[in-house]
């Protein structure tokens, strides 16, 4: 309620016509003055009074008090003291009055009105006028052979009652008189203001009751009333020439209405006709979006990255496989230089002006980029774009990486075949003379032995010392000779041995084998079979195992699978003490992992590595890189077939020179699958 009442006098403050308001604030500011004025006058009588009128009347006292005469007597004694308060009582300026004895006691107190708590001890006095608002004043009352008495005085604060009646005479005239001016200045503000905007608005009102806008308000004064007149006479004089304006364009519209009506009927068919052309429009633009969607599934399909550029050589077309190449999302590719939005084609810029000006076919057949720390090979082709839709080049991009090691590998392979097919020719004419010398070379050392019974019979008949000559052969060193020869045959047909088992087509019946278990075996007899470098043991801390724990049995031939093993623990042995000055000791890696669908096995070295050229002859049969009489080239060739062949595996394998290198087998899981082609990547 205490917040509703101002807002709802502000409210009907806001709504009075502007002469109440002007009378209203003319009101107030007359009260407001008449009231400060008042306000001040009393303030400043009351003023003076204190400061001038009551200090000057206590004074007077002071000195008739200060006469010897009067007060000589007066702390003697209570009545002494009041016959002093006495002669005093006569004086109006007075409000109250104390006599205060040699001993500091109040003897007798004067009071005029209602009585004033005046302090009872001398002592006390200086306290009570820090807290009096009326003048006060201590009057000393000296006396002969004893202490001064003293006498208190307050001035009274009141101001006379004929001061009062003429400050009230002084507001009422003053009063009446302002009444008389606001009636006189009300009477020219109804004159000035209210009655010429009462006069508009009614004005205002007819113009609105009648609708006649040829009324007309009175100039009157050269003020803004007269302006806001004048102003409305313009307004109606414009609405008038608006309502002339609008019914001739009513007139005109109607017979543009007629007129209308007539081709509207005609609009009618020719939107029917209309229509039906949209109808077809509609259907053709929905078929050549779908046929366009379709050309782009197509495209965004297709194996190839495929790059459309105009004849600024711009991209314009831009398929999924061009995304997942050069990293660049479509909406980025689009309208921008090829060499930005992809930076490998950039060296091929003057073949792609050239396709684009003589419309010529372009191919590169083999480039090598670098994607992801690997080595991808790729073949272009350029395209001229020719027709009304302008001119330009088309790209298409073929990742043959694969396909490069498929020739790789049936290049391999027709190796292959092509040895294991004379192998198989030469081992069985190579046996013959083979087994001859080896079967005389043992011949040969039994008809020297001195303990047979034939060859001691023999030397009888012929008067020879079996053991003169068998010193005779030691001096000429003929028993090296034979072990040479045996030596060398049975080399011979070591090789013959292989040749055999690289050419023979393979029947036997795979069973499950425990990796970890075969591998550890081959490591033992690798240990003990092999005279490796010094200070390399298969045994030791040089063998570092990383084995599959998900890995179960894989089907496949123990021996073989052995044998695979065994030759590839020996070159990465021998791998790792050519090193020239090795920077840390000798590791070889033995690792299974569970690859489905293969079962994958790991001999990685920390040797000298191969290089490339030497990598891609690896499986080669009789291919070796060790001297004369260390290898015979078979032993990757034979493990090769081993793996491809008997178990329709994968062989690779991964060299970096100076690094070290990495055999990878990959066995079928369950039963065999058509063999792939070893790959050899670096």
């Amino acid at each position: 309620m205490d917040t509703a009442l101002p807002m709802t006098l502000r409210q009907r403050l806001d709504n009075l016509p502007v002469g109440q308001k002007l009378l209203a604030a003319l009101l107030v500011l007359l009260v407001t003055i008449l009231l400060v004025a008042n306000l001040t006058f009393i303030s400043a009588a009351y003023w003076i009074t204190q400061e001038s009128m009551a200090p000057q009347a206590l004074q007077t006292i002071g000195r008739l008090v200060s006469n010897p005469q009067l007060s000589a007597r007066a702390g003697d004694s209570t009545e002494t003291a009041e016959a002093l308060l006495k002669e005093l009582d006569s004086y109006s300026p007075l409000r109250a009055a104390a006599v205060y004895g040699s001993d500091g006691r109040m003897l007798a107190q004067l009071q005029h009105g209602e009585p004033l708590a005046l302090p009872k001890r001398y002592r006390n006095i200086d306290g009570w006028r820090l807290m009096e608002f009326r003048s006060t004043q201590l009057i000393r009352l000296p006396r002969a052979a004893s202490p001064p008495a003293h006498l208190l005085l307050v001035a009274s604060s009141e101001l006379p009652t004929a001061f009062y009646t003429g400050t009230l005479t002084a507001s009422l005239a003053i009063l009446v008189f302002s009444i008389l001016l606001w009636l006189v200045v009300a009477r020219q503000i109804k004159r000035l203001i209210t009655q010429p905007i009462n006069q508009l608005e009614e004005l205002s009102r007819q113009v609105t009751r009648e609708e006649s806008y040829a009324l007309r308000a009175k100039r009157g004064n050269d003020d803004e009333i007269g302006s806001l007149a004048s102003a409305f006479n313009t307004m109606l004089s414009r609405i008038e020439a608006r309502e002339q304006q609008l019914k001739r364009t009513r007139d005109e519209f109607q017979t543009a209405y007629d007129q209308a009506q007539g081709l509207a009927e005609e609009t009618r068919h020719t939107n029917r006709k209309l229509e039906l052309e949209v109808q077809v429009r509609s259907k053709i633009e929905k078929k050549l979006t779908g046929f366009q969607n379709y050309l782009n599934s197509i495209i965004d399909s297709m194996p190839s990255a495929l790059i459309a550029l105009d004849e600024q050589l711009y991209v314009t077309q831009w398929n999924h496989e061009a995304t997942v190449l050069s990293g660049t999302p479509l909406d980025e590719a689009l309208n921008q230089p090829i060499f930005i939005a992809f930076e490998p084609l950039k060296p091929f810029l003057p073949q792609l002006k050239e396709s684009v000006e003589k419309h010529r076919v372009a191919k590169i057949e083999r480039v090598t980029w670098h994607k992801d720390d690997e080595s991808r090979h790729y073949a272009l082709t350029f395209y001229p774009l020719m027709g009304g839709g302008g001119r330009g080049v088309v790209i298409r991009i073929d990742d043959i990486t694969q396909r490069l090691s498929l020739e790789e590998m049936m290049v391999q392979s027709e190796k292959m075949l092509s040895v294991g097919g004379l192998a198989a020719g030469m081992a069985h004419e190579i046996n013959n003379p083979l087994g001859a010398i080896l079967h005389n070379v043992q011949n040969i050392r039994r008809r020297l032995s001195p303990e047979l019974p034939r060859n001691q019979e023999q030397a009888a008949e012929l008067d020879i010392d079996l053991a003169v000559v068998n010193r005779y052969l030691a001096s000429r060193e003929v028993p090296q000779l034979l072990d040479g020869i045996q030596q060398a045959g049975a080399r011979a047909a070591k090789i013959v041995t292989h040749m055999l088992s690289f050419s023979r087509l393979s029947n036997r019946q795979l069973a499950p084998c425990d990796l970890p278990g075969l591998i550890d075996q081959a490591v033992e007899i690798a240990g003990n079979d092999f005279d490796l470098a010094i200070g390399f043991d298969f045994k030791g801390q040089a063998i570092v195992r990383q084995f599959d724990p998900r890995l179960g049995p894989v089907p496949c031939t123990a021996n073989e699978l052995e044998q695979v093993l065994l030759n590839l623990l020996k070159n990465a042995a021998q791998a790792i003490h050519l090193r020239p000055q090795p920077s840390e000791p000798g590791r070889i890696i033995l690792r299974t992992r569970l690859n489905p669908p293969w079962a994958e096995i790991q001999v990685e070295d920390n040797g000298i590595g191969m290089p490339e050229a030497v990598r891609k002859r690896t499986f080669e049969p009789f291919f070796t890189t060790k001297e004369i009489g260390q290898g015979t080239g078979l032993g990757l060739s034979v493990s090769y077939f081993i793996i491809t062949n008997n178990h329709k595996g994968q062989m690779e394998v991964h060299s970096t020179p100076g690094q070290g290198t990495c055999f990878t087998l990959r066995l079928p899981l369950g039963s065999p699958v058509p063999a792939a082609p070893a790959k050899t990547e670096a």
